[in-house]
């Protein structure tokens, strides 16, 4: 193990972005690495075999809900700008942890995620520190998907749970793990609307699903960026507020010579529920995981008392 660690710390591929697959073997020999070489990641990772979980019947699809207190320092994080200021960020590579290693690529670093919620759990900051933004960078997320597909690599925005909104990253996580791209795959002939169609591009809407979900499906990388800047563009609009990126998470993945992208709108950050008190508190903060069908929650009365009608109301609150 102490040769695939040394090997796998001296990596540095510099490759072009969206080689297919080109860093699947890479981030699984770093995730052995550093389950091998790195208490904190071994004993979350560990953790989450023996994760409780239930689920919840919304008739043609489920939606699960995790109790997982590593996930206390994301759910609980402060994200306000005095807060952001004042502390170091966890992104920057002068600030990690000793223990966490990395493998570059391109303008990213792949790393480890130590308060795992995927089985395989992994942050892709980007080299320098600029905020969480999505637009200049959604052809990067695409070729992170296509370089790394074996795995989701999803977004979530500045003010939908991004617990670094000041350093962009994405993140990527095991495939077949969210129960919104599983469920697109199974109801896509009975629950989608086609909104537009190309020779190179469809555009779909999931209907009847809770929240509103838009999929870009092609093979072609300008025609998922043409189709995102139209949706980016009408959500601004519809926020009014052209100067400031439109609330979203995104969920992207490449399989059998295509993308597919999950567009997913908000409309708010935290639901009521989040700072309310004593029974009625449920410290959940909504991000691209709880949107794709699976409500982490840190604390264990959170979960024991969480209902159907709970989820309803967050997604409600924060999702159109």
């Amino acid at each position: 193990m102490d040769d695939k660690r040394n090997k796998i710390d001296e990596t540095n591929i510099n490759s072009p972005l969206g080689v297919r697959g080109v860093l699947n073997l890479f981030a699984a020999n770093l995730f052995s690495s550093q389950l091998s070489s790195w208490p904190l990641a071994r004993t979350n990772f560990e953790g989450l075999k023996t994760v409780r979980t239930k689920s919840f019947s919304f008739g043609d699809y489920e939606v699960r809900v995790q109790f997982n207190p590593a996930r206390i320092v994301s759910s609980g994080a402060k994200v306000d700008a005095k807060t952001i200021a004042e502390r170091k960020c966890f992104l920057c590579a002068a600030n990690r942890p000793a223990e966490q290693k990395s493998v570059d690529f391109g303008d990213y670093e792949i790393l480890v995620n130590p308060f795992p919620i995927f089985p395989e759990h992994f942050t892709i900051p980007h080299k320098e520190h600029i905020p969480q933004q999505i637009k200049p960078y959604f052809a990067d997320m695409l070729l992170l998907a296509q370089a790394m597909d074996d795995y989701l690599v999803f977004y979530n925005g500045p003010q939908c749970g991004a617990s670094a909104p000041d350093h962009l990253h994405f993140q990527a996580g095991t495939k077949d793990f969210l129960p919104l791209v599983n469920d697109y795959k199974r109801l896509k002939d009975t629950h989608t609307d086609l909104l537009v169609t190309t020779e190179k591009m469809q555009l779909l809407q999931l209907k009847n699903y809770s929240r509103t979900v838009y999929i870009i499906e092609t093979a072609e990388i300008e025609s998922a960026e043409d189709a995102f800047a139209k949706l980016y563009n009408h959500f601004s609009s519809a926020n009014n507020e052209l100067s400031s990126e439109p609330m979203m998470n995104l969920i992207s993945m490449y399989e059998n010579g295509k993308w597919y992208v999950f567009i997913i709108p908000r409309k708010a950050f935290r639901p009521w529920q989040y700072v309310a008190r004593e029974d009625e508190q449920l410290l959940i903060s909504p991000a691209t995981v709880e949107l794709g069908g699976v409500f982490v929650t840190p604390v264990e009365e959170h979960f024991k008392r969480i209902t159907l009608k709970d989820i309803e109301s967050i997604l409600q609150q924060v999702s159109f």
